[in-house]
């Protein structure tokens, strides 16, 4: 648990800093939209590894801004 919780920490501040971050491995997401109806887009926390973690965001409410939608492990 852990290891997945410092995963995610470390993801979040590469997105803070460089949202192509190569590591996050960032693409849209396609099988639902955000609360407005945004683009979703997932990034990585964790690879190759079972269950690993993604975190799914969007931009806004306010230009400069993302917001996570949620932090999950791959099935």
């Amino acid at each position: 648990m852990k290891a997945e919780c410092e995963a995610v920490l470390k993801a979040l501040g590469f997105m803070e800093t460089n949202l192509r971050h190569p590591g996050l491995q960032t693409h849209k997401y396609h099988s639902f939209s955000g609360p407005r109806g945004e683009e979703i887009f997932e990034s990585y926390a964790q690879q190759r590894r079972p269950a690993a973690q993604r975190i799914f965001w969007c931009y806004g409410p306010e230009q400069g801004v993302i917001t996570v939608i949620t932090i999950l492990s791959h099935p």
